[in-house]
């Protein structure tokens, strides 16, 4: 018998004064079992990072080709392709030519992926491929804070992230890079 995804229900109040975006968001997510909690708590904050009218998360390990996230206009065409973890070459060339903008969420240190991918001169607009890497304590901390069931308070400001999960305060910087 397969092992069933977990479902987490979140309630974060977000108030990111860098976009001017100030939220009370309710919504599910489902971790698989692969999936890491540090994973997981990348998705979470990436959807609030993100955050704006059109966001959905895909269906996940069954469509495999979609992006994690995506935001899309009111007529359906694709305006950010939006990447968990740490993607491969290929995948990042078949984003860039789909999408306008895309954005990377590596869920551990991305230097590697950085040295990986900056080499790679076959990825399609590699320049304006924006890498946004979340400080490791916070997440390590985050990730070991998640419940099934959780309010959280996340305030951004100056790419510093202030993330309240009951009586437990966690921050963080979160590092914007570029492929080479």
């Amino acid at each position: 018998m397969a092992i069933s995804a977990t479902v987490y229900s979140l309630e974060i109040a977000l108030n990111d004064a860098d976009r001017g975006v100030y939220e009370s968001l309710a919504f599910r997510v489902a971790r698989h079992p692969s999936e890491s909690t540090e994973f997981l708590a990348t998705r979470i904050l990436a959807y609030c990072l993100e955050y704006s009218e059109g966001l959905a998360f895909s269906k996940g390990l069954s469509d495999p080709d979609a992006p994690a996230m995506s935001i899309r206009d009111l007529t359906g065409e694709l305006r950010s392709w939006i990447e968990v973890g740490l993607p491969e070459a290929p995948r990042l060339h078949k984003a860039s030519k789909a999408s306008p903008r895309v954005a990377i969420y590596p869920h551990k240190d991305p230097a590697q992926m950085l040295a990986r991918l900056g080499s790679d001169g076959g990825i399609y607009r590699a320049q304006s491929i924006e890498i946004h890497a979340i400080d490791h304590d916070l997440l390590s901390g985050f990730s070991a804070l998640l419940d099934r069931r959780m309010k959280i308070d996340l305030a951004v400001s100056d790419r510093q992230l202030y993330l309240a999960v009951g009586t437990e305060n966690l921050s963080g910087a979160v590092i914007l890079h570029h492929l080479a």
